[in-house]
Protein backbone atom coordinates (compact mmCIF):
# COMPACT_ATOMS: atom_id res chain seq x y z
CA UNK A 1 0.00 0.00 0.00
CA UNK A 2 1.48 3.55 -1.12
CA UNK A 3 1.55 6.17 1.46
CA UNK A 4 0.83 9.75 0.18
CA UNK A 5 4.29 12.05 0.60
CA UNK A 6 3.75 15.12 3.21
CA UNK A 7 5.17 18.34 2.18
CA UNK A 8 5.01 20.34 4.95
CA UNK A 9 4.13 24.25 4.26
CA UNK A 10 6.62 26.60 5.24
CA UNK A 11 4.58 29.74 5.53
CA UNK A 12 1.85 30.01 8.14
CA UNK A 13 3.87 30.78 11.08
CA UNK A 14 5.04 33.68 9.02
CA UNK A 15 1.57 36.16 9.93
CA UNK A 16 2.05 39.67 9.86
CA UNK A 17 -1.01 39.30 12.58
CA UNK A 18 -3.81 36.71 13.94
CA UNK A 19 -6.76 36.85 16.16
CA UNK A 20 -10.24 35.12 16.58
CA UNK A 21 -12.87 34.99 13.61
CA UNK A 22 -16.02 36.33 13.62
CA UNK A 23 -17.44 33.31 13.37
CA UNK A 24 -17.60 31.18 16.32
CA UNK A 25 -14.83 28.57 16.37
CA UNK A 26 -12.93 30.19 13.51
CA UNK A 27 -9.40 32.27 13.92
CA UNK A 28 -7.79 33.90 11.18
CA UNK A 29 -4.29 35.15 10.28
CA UNK A 30 -3.15 38.00 7.71
CA UNK A 31 -0.02 37.44 5.79
CA UNK A 32 2.55 39.82 3.64
CA UNK A 33 4.07 38.02 0.78
CA UNK A 34 6.70 40.97 1.31
CA UNK A 35 7.24 39.88 4.91
CA UNK A 36 7.13 35.52 4.05
CA UNK A 37 9.95 36.29 1.72
CA UNK A 38 12.14 38.99 3.83
CA UNK A 39 11.83 36.51 6.93
CA UNK A 40 13.19 33.30 4.67
CA UNK A 41 9.10 31.73 5.07
CA UNK A 42 9.27 31.39 0.81
CA UNK A 43 11.98 31.34 -1.25
CA UNK A 44 12.98 34.08 -3.46
CA UNK A 45 13.66 31.68 -6.43
CA UNK A 46 10.03 29.83 -6.19
CA UNK A 47 8.63 33.61 -5.50
CA UNK A 48 10.12 33.82 -8.93
CA UNK A 49 9.22 37.42 -9.50
CA UNK A 50 5.54 37.16 -9.15
CA UNK A 51 5.97 40.99 -7.24
CA UNK A 52 7.90 42.47 -10.24
CA UNK A 53 5.90 40.92 -12.70
CA UNK A 54 2.49 41.57 -11.62
CA UNK A 55 3.47 45.18 -10.32
CA UNK A 56 2.55 45.14 -7.22
CA UNK A 57 4.69 46.53 -4.06
CA UNK A 58 3.25 43.72 -1.70
CA UNK A 59 0.19 40.97 -1.77
CA UNK A 60 -1.72 40.73 1.47
CA UNK A 61 -4.11 37.69 1.82
CA UNK A 62 -6.29 36.79 5.54
CA UNK A 63 -6.50 33.15 6.41
CA UNK A 64 -9.71 31.75 7.97
CA UNK A 65 -10.17 28.31 9.54
CA UNK A 66 -11.90 26.54 12.14
CA UNK A 67 -10.71 24.93 15.51
CA UNK A 68 -12.52 25.06 19.05
CA UNK A 69 -9.36 26.18 20.77
CA UNK A 70 -6.53 28.72 19.33
CA UNK A 71 -4.25 26.67 17.19
CA UNK A 72 -0.84 27.24 18.32
CA UNK A 73 1.49 28.16 16.02
CA UNK A 74 3.89 25.45 15.83
CA UNK A 75 0.68 23.67 14.57
CA UNK A 76 0.15 25.60 11.65
CA UNK A 77 1.25 24.10 9.09
CA UNK A 78 -0.57 21.01 9.72
CA UNK A 79 -3.67 22.45 10.50
CA UNK A 80 -3.20 24.57 6.64
CA UNK A 81 -1.89 21.25 4.94
CA UNK A 82 -3.68 18.53 6.90
CA UNK A 83 -6.90 19.24 4.90
CA UNK A 84 -8.90 18.58 1.30
CA UNK A 85 -8.67 21.92 -0.11
CA UNK A 86 -8.93 25.25 0.37
CA UNK A 87 -11.52 28.31 -0.86
CA UNK A 88 -9.94 31.01 -2.48
CA UNK A 89 -11.47 34.96 -2.11
CA UNK A 90 -11.39 37.12 -5.06
CA UNK A 91 -12.80 40.57 -4.17
CA UNK A 92 -13.56 43.09 -7.44
CA UNK A 93 -12.59 46.54 -8.35
CA UNK A 94 -12.64 48.99 -5.54
CA UNK A 95 -13.45 46.22 -2.83
CA UNK A 96 -10.37 44.09 -0.75
CA UNK A 97 -10.89 40.74 0.93
CA UNK A 98 -13.26 41.73 3.82
CA UNK A 99 -16.39 42.18 1.40
CA UNK A 100 -17.07 38.73 1.66
CA UNK A 101 -18.16 39.35 5.13
CA UNK A 102 -18.58 35.93 7.08
CA UNK A 103 -18.77 34.03 3.68
CA UNK A 104 -15.06 32.13 4.53
CA UNK A 105 -15.73 31.42 8.12
CA UNK A 106 -19.02 29.92 7.10
CA UNK A 107 -17.69 27.60 4.69
CA UNK A 108 -14.73 26.58 7.10
CA UNK A 109 -17.59 25.93 9.88
CA UNK A 110 -19.81 23.83 7.11
CA UNK A 111 -16.60 21.92 6.32
CA UNK A 112 -13.51 22.38 8.63
CA UNK A 113 -11.46 20.46 6.46
CA UNK A 114 -11.52 23.39 4.01
CA UNK A 115 -9.08 26.57 5.40
CA UNK A 116 -9.96 29.69 3.26
CA UNK A 117 -7.69 32.53 1.72
CA UNK A 118 -9.10 35.65 1.17
CA UNK A 119 -6.87 37.99 -1.13
CA UNK A 120 -6.30 41.47 -1.87
CA UNK A 121 -5.66 42.12 -5.51
CA UNK A 122 -4.69 44.29 -8.17
CA UNK A 123 -4.08 47.65 -6.59
CA UNK A 124 -6.64 47.39 -3.98
CA UNK A 125 -6.35 46.66 -0.15
CA UNK A 126 -2.95 46.49 0.97
CA UNK A 127 -1.97 44.97 -2.32
CA UNK A 128 -0.76 48.00 -3.90
CA UNK A 129 0.53 49.13 -7.20
CA UNK A 130 4.35 49.68 -6.76
CA UNK A 131 3.82 52.77 -9.19
CA UNK A 132 0.74 54.25 -11.28
CA UNK A 133 -0.39 50.72 -13.72
CA UNK A 134 -0.95 49.81 -17.05
CA UNK A 135 -4.06 49.00 -18.39
CA UNK A 136 -2.77 45.27 -19.19
CA UNK A 137 -2.01 44.98 -15.18
CA UNK A 138 -5.14 45.50 -14.14
CA UNK A 139 -7.80 43.38 -16.05
CA UNK A 140 -8.76 40.28 -15.24
CA UNK A 141 -6.57 37.98 -16.90
CA UNK A 142 -3.49 39.67 -14.96
CA UNK A 143 -5.16 39.43 -12.13
CA UNK A 144 -6.03 35.09 -12.67
CA UNK A 145 -2.21 35.36 -13.70
CA UNK A 146 -1.61 36.61 -10.02
CA UNK A 147 -3.57 34.62 -8.02
CA UNK A 148 -2.74 30.90 -9.67
CA UNK A 149 0.96 32.36 -9.41
CA UNK A 150 0.54 32.75 -5.48
CA UNK A 151 -1.21 29.35 -5.73
CA UNK A 152 1.59 27.87 -6.85
CA UNK A 153 4.20 29.89 -4.24
CA UNK A 154 1.75 28.36 -1.30
CA UNK A 155 2.15 25.18 -2.58
CA UNK A 156 -1.49 24.77 -1.55
CA UNK A 157 -2.14 22.38 -4.29
CA UNK A 158 -1.78 19.00 -4.35
CA UNK A 159 2.14 18.18 -4.54
CA UNK A 160 3.83 15.44 -7.00
CA UNK A 161 3.82 12.25 -4.68
CA UNK A 162 0.43 12.88 -2.86
CA UNK A 163 -1.87 10.48 -2.83
CA UNK A 164 -4.93 12.03 -1.06
CA UNK A 165 -7.20 14.73 -2.74
CA UNK A 166 -6.77 18.17 -2.33
CA UNK A 167 -8.91 20.96 -4.09
CA UNK A 168 -8.52 24.80 -4.62
CA UNK A 169 -12.06 26.39 -4.99
CA UNK A 170 -11.77 29.52 -6.30
CA UNK A 171 -14.41 32.07 -5.43
CA UNK A 172 -14.75 35.68 -6.90
CA UNK A 173 -17.23 38.68 -7.14
CA UNK A 174 -17.85 41.40 -9.94
CA UNK A 175 -14.51 42.06 -11.30
CA UNK A 176 -13.37 38.88 -9.10
CA UNK A 177 -16.14 36.47 -10.99
CA UNK A 178 -14.68 37.93 -14.18
CA UNK A 179 -11.28 36.90 -13.28
CA UNK A 180 -12.41 33.26 -12.80
CA UNK A 181 -12.92 32.95 -16.33
CA UNK A 182 -9.43 32.98 -17.39
CA UNK A 183 -8.08 30.27 -15.56
CA UNK A 184 -6.58 28.24 -17.86
CA UNK A 185 -8.14 24.23 -16.72
CA UNK A 186 -4.56 22.90 -18.69
CA UNK A 187 -2.35 24.03 -15.94
CA UNK A 188 -4.78 22.12 -13.23
CA UNK A 189 -4.96 18.43 -12.79
CA UNK A 190 -8.31 16.62 -13.06
CA UNK A 191 -10.94 17.43 -9.85
CA UNK A 192 -8.29 19.66 -8.95
CA UNK A 193 -9.89 23.23 -9.49
CA UNK A 194 -13.55 24.99 -8.78
CA UNK A 195 -15.13 27.94 -10.07
CA UNK A 196 -17.74 30.03 -8.66
CA UNK A 197 -18.40 33.11 -10.19
CA UNK A 198 -20.89 35.66 -8.37
CA UNK A 199 -22.18 38.77 -10.35
CA UNK A 200 -18.90 38.59 -12.95
CA UNK A 201 -18.55 41.86 -14.28
CA UNK A 202 -17.01 40.50 -17.83
CA UNK A 203 -18.51 42.83 -20.00
CA UNK A 204 -17.94 41.19 -23.72
CA UNK A 205 -21.53 41.69 -24.38
CA UNK A 206 -22.10 44.65 -23.10
CA UNK A 207 -20.94 47.38 -25.19
CA UNK A 208 -22.98 49.75 -23.18
CA UNK A 209 -21.49 49.64 -19.61
CA UNK A 210 -17.98 49.02 -21.11
CA UNK A 211 -18.48 52.64 -22.58
CA UNK A 212 -20.34 53.67 -18.98
CA UNK A 213 -16.50 51.92 -17.08
CA UNK A 214 -14.18 53.66 -19.64
CA UNK A 215 -15.70 57.14 -19.04
CA UNK A 216 -15.66 56.43 -15.33
CA UNK A 217 -12.21 55.96 -15.73
CA UNK A 218 -11.92 58.54 -17.90
CA UNK A 219 -13.37 60.98 -15.34
CA UNK A 220 -11.08 59.84 -12.63
CA UNK A 221 -8.12 59.89 -14.71
CA UNK A 222 -9.35 63.46 -15.64
CA UNK A 223 -9.37 64.38 -11.50
CA UNK A 224 -6.33 62.53 -10.92
CA UNK A 225 -4.15 64.63 -13.30
CA UNK A 226 -6.24 68.15 -13.05
CA UNK A 227 -6.83 68.46 -9.49
CA UNK A 228 -9.55 71.20 -10.37
CA UNK A 229 -11.51 68.68 -11.75
CA UNK A 230 -12.46 66.99 -7.88
CA UNK A 231 -15.66 68.69 -8.66
CA UNK A 232 -16.61 66.05 -10.99
CA UNK A 233 -14.95 63.50 -8.67
CA UNK A 234 -17.69 64.15 -5.84
CA UNK A 235 -20.17 63.82 -8.51
CA UNK A 236 -19.35 60.53 -9.37
CA UNK A 237 -18.39 58.71 -6.33
CA UNK A 238 -21.52 58.55 -4.87
CA UNK A 239 -22.66 57.26 -8.27
CA UNK A 240 -20.16 54.21 -8.00
CA UNK A 241 -20.54 53.15 -4.70
CA UNK A 242 -24.41 53.47 -4.71
CA UNK A 243 -24.73 51.27 -7.80
CA UNK A 244 -22.17 49.33 -6.74
CA UNK A 245 -23.16 48.47 -3.35
CA UNK A 246 -27.35 48.76 -3.53
CA UNK A 247 -29.25 45.84 -0.98
CA UNK A 248 -25.86 45.32 0.42
CA UNK A 249 -24.76 45.47 4.22
CA UNK A 250 -23.78 49.02 5.77
CA UNK A 251 -20.65 47.29 6.26
CA UNK A 252 -19.83 46.25 2.54
CA UNK A 253 -21.24 50.31 1.50
CA UNK A 254 -18.60 51.57 4.29
CA UNK A 255 -15.66 49.09 2.71
CA UNK A 256 -16.07 50.30 -0.60
CA UNK A 257 -16.63 54.00 0.44
CA UNK A 258 -13.00 53.65 2.22
CA UNK A 259 -11.78 51.73 -0.29
CA UNK A 260 -11.79 53.99 -2.88
CA UNK A 261 -11.00 56.83 -0.83
CA UNK A 262 -7.83 54.91 0.23
CA UNK A 263 -7.01 53.70 -3.46
CA UNK A 264 -4.26 55.78 -5.71
CA UNK A 265 -7.01 57.45 -8.34
CA UNK A 266 -4.31 56.37 -10.78
CA UNK A 267 -5.27 52.48 -9.74
CA UNK A 268 -9.24 53.06 -9.84
CA UNK A 269 -9.30 54.76 -13.08
CA UNK A 270 -6.94 52.26 -14.87
CA UNK A 271 -8.56 49.39 -13.70
CA UNK A 272 -12.36 50.84 -14.77
CA UNK A 273 -10.58 51.35 -17.56
CA UNK A 274 -9.36 47.61 -17.92
CA UNK A 275 -12.87 46.70 -17.48
CA UNK A 276 -14.08 48.89 -20.38
CA UNK A 277 -12.19 47.93 -23.12
CA UNK A 278 -11.49 44.42 -22.44
CA UNK A 279 -12.01 42.30 -25.26
CA UNK A 280 -10.35 38.79 -24.68
CA UNK A 281 -12.19 35.87 -26.14
CA UNK A 282 -9.33 33.10 -25.20
CA UNK A 283 -11.59 31.57 -22.63
CA UNK A 284 -11.09 28.05 -22.14
CA UNK A 285 -14.65 26.23 -22.34
CA UNK A 286 -14.21 23.66 -19.84
CA UNK A 287 -16.94 24.62 -17.30
CA UNK A 288 -17.67 21.28 -15.61
CA UNK A 289 -16.95 22.73 -11.97
CA UNK A 290 -18.04 26.15 -12.60
CA UNK A 291 -20.77 27.90 -11.47
CA UNK A 292 -22.22 31.60 -11.91
CA UNK A 293 -24.61 33.59 -10.00
CA UNK A 294 -26.44 36.54 -10.86
CA UNK A 295 -28.86 38.96 -9.52
CA UNK A 296 -31.96 40.08 -11.55
CA UNK A 297 -31.27 44.05 -10.42
CA UNK A 298 -28.08 44.04 -11.20
CA UNK A 299 -27.32 47.70 -12.00
CA UNK A 300 -23.59 46.71 -12.83
CA UNK A 301 -23.71 43.43 -14.45
CA UNK A 302 -26.76 43.36 -16.64
CA UNK A 303 -28.50 40.14 -17.05
CA UNK A 304 -29.32 39.72 -20.67
CA UNK A 305 -26.10 40.85 -21.64
CA UNK A 306 -24.65 38.35 -19.09
CA UNK A 307 -26.99 35.43 -20.13
CA UNK A 308 -26.18 36.23 -24.16
CA UNK A 309 -22.48 35.64 -23.19
CA UNK A 310 -22.14 32.35 -21.23
CA UNK A 311 -24.63 31.59 -24.14
CA UNK A 312 -22.28 32.41 -26.51
CA UNK A 313 -19.52 30.32 -24.31
CA UNK A 314 -21.49 27.31 -24.44
CA UNK A 315 -21.66 27.38 -20.73
CA UNK A 316 -23.92 24.86 -19.37
CA UNK A 317 -27.47 26.18 -18.14
CA UNK A 318 -27.32 24.11 -15.42
CA UNK A 319 -24.45 25.58 -14.10
CA UNK A 320 -26.37 29.17 -14.21
CA UNK A 321 -28.08 30.47 -10.91
CA UNK A 322 -30.32 33.84 -11.41
CA UNK A 323 -31.47 34.84 -8.28
CA UNK A 324 -33.73 37.73 -6.48
CA UNK A 325 -31.01 40.39 -5.55
CA UNK A 326 -28.66 42.74 -6.34
CA UNK A 327 -24.87 43.31 -7.13
CA UNK A 328 -24.28 42.35 -3.87
CA UNK A 329 -26.71 39.11 -3.67
CA UNK A 330 -24.85 37.35 -0.70
CA UNK A 331 -24.78 40.15 1.25
CA UNK A 332 -27.96 40.57 3.55
CA UNK A 333 -28.69 44.28 3.75
CA UNK A 334 -31.63 45.98 5.64
CA UNK A 335 -33.78 46.42 2.40
CA UNK A 336 -32.67 42.84 0.86
CA UNK A 337 -32.08 40.65 3.92
CA UNK A 338 -34.86 37.85 3.02
CA UNK A 339 -33.78 37.67 -0.44
CA UNK A 340 -30.22 37.98 -0.07
CA UNK A 341 -30.09 35.66 3.10
CA UNK A 342 -31.29 32.80 1.16
CA UNK A 343 -29.14 33.72 -1.61
CA UNK A 344 -25.88 33.77 0.91
CA UNK A 345 -27.09 30.07 1.96
CA UNK A 346 -27.05 28.99 -1.88
CA UNK A 347 -23.73 30.28 -2.29
CA UNK A 348 -22.63 28.23 0.73
CA UNK A 349 -24.16 25.51 -0.26
CA UNK A 350 -22.91 25.26 -3.86
CA UNK A 351 -19.46 25.81 -2.96
CA UNK A 352 -19.37 22.96 -1.08
CA UNK A 353 -21.04 20.57 -3.74
CA UNK A 354 -18.49 21.73 -5.92
CA UNK A 355 -15.92 20.80 -3.86
CA UNK A 356 -17.00 17.52 -2.66
CA UNK A 357 -18.02 16.61 -6.70
CA UNK A 358 -13.82 17.77 -7.23
CA UNK A 359 -12.69 15.60 -4.63
CA UNK A 360 -15.28 12.27 -5.96
CA UNK A 361 -13.88 12.67 -9.21
CA UNK A 362 -10.13 13.17 -8.04
CA UNK A 363 -11.02 9.85 -5.98
CA UNK A 364 -12.27 8.25 -9.02
CA UNK A 365 -10.89 9.10 -12.05
CA UNK A 366 -13.82 9.98 -13.00
CA UNK A 367 -16.39 12.67 -14.02
CA UNK A 368 -19.09 13.13 -11.51
CA UNK A 369 -22.32 14.16 -12.21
Amino acid sequence: MTSSVRYPLDWPRGYVSRGKGEIPNTQTAVYSLKKLLNDGYLSKKDEGGLLLDSGLSDLIWEVTWTDKADTPDDQLEDRFDNVQGYVVFIHGWTGNHTIFEELPGMIVNANPRLVAISVDHNGFGKSVFAQDPRVESCNPPAAMRTIERLVNLLKIRRQRGETTPKVINFVGHSMGGATLFYANPINWSFGEMTRYSLAPALLLEDETTQTFYRGLGLAIDLVNRIPAFEIIERFVKPQIINALCSGASDFIKLAHDTQYSLTPRATTATTLTAMGVLQDWEIPRDFKLFRVMLGHRDALVGLTPMLDLVSKLEFPTANIRVVPGSHYMFSVGRDSAFQHAQNRELVIEDILALHDRAVEMQKSGQRVG
